[in-house]
């Protein structure tokens, strides 16, 4: 067995003391992750029962206060809320002398950059937007995720150095983006990430009501192996009746789903028209057989269901 001494994370320098202003999802997950690299959360705020019993869990012993005494115990403090919510968080905090010169202020919002924080920069804080792209449960599964986790990192070009690091600290891998680029960015991630969720959860309502009795299970291996494929291969891994220009099989679909599942037709149809156009463009559809194929997809629109075969 090895001798050799192992040194405490904790007494690494230039530690610093973390505060969390929103105890949603990310926030005590974060803050955990930066723990684990001998910083050292001292405060949270939340004001909800589940943010509250959500920082009870992840942080232990680390006193829930307002969101100003957040700001004046941390030298780095998470805003962890709603997109919507963080510029008026920001210029109230600024505004209320609650932000201290030299303090770092990260927001983790992939919509915004590190723009929305000029009102505490003016009041002399040092701001970063640290965004890791990745779903949370508000569980201590979500630490162990952040390894390998990309963050979208943006900061003036001065404290890009302390960003990555502290991102590369949380186990994560920066990946610069620019001010003007965050909203794009953000809906790139939201229409992988967040809709996927949506498709997934109406496949598995249609498979029950097929009577398949682990739709979970079925979908697990093709669903995993559409991902791998999508993301080696991208158009290439089309596969379907749609990239195939089966036009009776999508119309059999749509007549299926408009009796069983009317709720999923419009997703349905445009899923369709993206996937035949990107077919189409890539080769794997054939323009013969796109013109039938896409006649179905507009009278799929109008509600005509049309002869199944």
């Amino acid at each position: 067995m090895s001798t050799v001494h192992q040194p405490d994370p904790r007494d690494r320098p230039a530690r610093l003391t973390v505060g969390v202003v929103g105890a949603g999802r990310v926030g005590p997950a974060l803050a955990a992750s930066l723990q684990l690299a001998g910083h050292r959360p001292v405060a949270v705020s939340g004001v909800s029962d589940a943010s509250r019993r959500r920082a009870a869990t992840m942080l232990p012993d680390v006193p829930l206060v307002a969101p100003a005494e957040v700001m004046a115990r941390a030298d780095l403090v998470l805003l962890t809320v709603p997109d919507d919510a963080l510029p008026g968080l920001v210029e109230g905090l600024a505004e209320t002398g609650a932000v201290r010169p030299g303090q770092l202020l990260v927001h983790t919002s992939g919509r915004y950059g590190a723009r929305v924080l000029d009102p505490a920069l003016r009041a002399g804080a040092l701001p970063l937007a640290l965004h890791p792209a990745m779903t949370f449960t508000g569980t201590a599964v979500d630490v162990q995720r952040l390894a390998g986790c990309s963050f979208g990192v943006t900061a003036p070009d001065e404290l890009r150095l302390a960003a990555e690091a502290l991102v590369i600290e949380m186990g994560g891998e920066p990946e610069w983006i620019a001010e003007e680029n965050r909203p794009l960015y953000h809906a790139a991630l939201a229409l992988g990430a967040n809709h996927l969720v949506t498709l997934v959860a109406q496949s598995l309502e249609l498979l029950r009501a097929a009577g398949v009795e682990a739709p979970d299970r079925m979908l697990g291996p093709l669903l995993g192996a559409a991902l791998d494929n999508a993301l080696r291969s991208g158009d290439a891994a089309l596969t379907g009746p749609v990239a195939r220009g089966d036009a009776g099989t999508v119309r059999a679909h749509v007549s299926e789903l408009r009796r069983h599942a009317p709720g999923t037709v419009d997703g349905y149809l445009a899923m369709a028209r993206a996937t035949a156009d990107r077919a189409l463009a890539s080769g794997l559809l054939k323009p013969e057989l796109a013109e039938d194929l896409l006649g179905v997809l507009a009278k799929g629109t109008d509600g005509a269901e049309g002869d199944v075969r």
